[in-house]
């Protein structure tokens, strides 16, 4: 991250095991207009108190991409905004 670019706050979206791996869990986190997405991968072992997975995160612009679907952009605009309606960004999900 350069120091004249702040970080963007993101709201977990989705939750998936991978599909090529079954010990893995994906999280995707969105901003709140759908735009622009992150994914996480978790193992399954590694989950404990010390690595919650909390309802957002910040992270920075470069590591977004794009969220080519529009019907996939409008679902995350969707579930994002209401996660950050109902959760304090650090609340544990």
């Amino acid at each position: 991250m350069t120091e004249d670019t702040a970080p963007v706050q993101v709201w977990l979206v989705e939750r998936t095991f991978a599909e090529d791996k079954s010990n893995l869990i994906v999280l995707v986190y969105a901003t709140t207009d759908g735009e622009r997405y992150t994914m996480k991968e978790h193992a399954i072992t590694g989950l404990s108190e010390t690595r919650l997975t909390t309802a957002a995160v910040e992270v920075d612009p470069d590591d977004l991409d794009p969220v080519g679907d529009e019907m996939l952009q409008n679902q995350y605009a969707t579930e994002a905004t209401r996660m950050a309606n109902v959760h304090d960004s650090d609340d544990p999900i």
